[in-house]
């Protein structure tokens, strides 16, 4: 018997579009909100690149200027394509390996100084849950309403 969602469970399989508009509406959305924070902050990061630059030369990340142009890249564009849906699944790569480094980069709740050790936590497993939505976005696929979605249908 096939599970509701599968591939190979009738109407409402991604392979029957008219019974899952739902879900491409609800792929929508959790491209938005996932994309969302790091359009936010890879424009900030873009904007005070010298700053960003800075803060990873102080982490001791080698070659601070190179790393932080392309991480406030990755983060900014790739944010963008997730929400767009443009390229999904290599924007979904480059944004959970940038999101993976940052968190052990900057959220090292272990060697945090008790005071802070909580709320570095916190941020470390903010970060492995937004990691944990770009992969399922990388095995769902952008969906229907998606720059990638418009593409497939043009090619049929």
């Amino acid at each position: 018997m096939a599970t509701y969602g599968s591939r190979s469970s009738g109407a409402a399989s991604w392979d029957h579009r008219a019974g899952a508009g739902w879900q491409d509406a609800a792929l929508l959305v959790a491209r938005v909100m996932l994309g969302a924070i790091f359009v936010q902050s890879g424009f900030g990061k873009l904007t005070n690149l010298a700053g960003f630059t800075e803060g990873l030369a102080k982490m001791g990340v080698p070659v601070p200027s190179v790393a932080g142009l392309v991480g406030a890249c990755v983060e900014f564009f790739g944010g963008l394509a997730i929400v767009l849906g443009a390229w999904t699944w290599l924007a979904a790569i480059l944004v959970a390996g940038f999101t993976v480094v940052a968190t052990f980069l900057a959220h090292r709740f272990w060697d945090a100084p008790p005071e802070q050790r909580m709320m570095q936590n916190i941020q470390f497993m903010k970060n492995v849950a937004i990691v944990g939505g770009l992969l399922a976005l990388l095995a769902a696929g952008a969906g229907r309403y998606s720059v990638d979605g418009l593409r497939r249908r043009r090619e049929w």
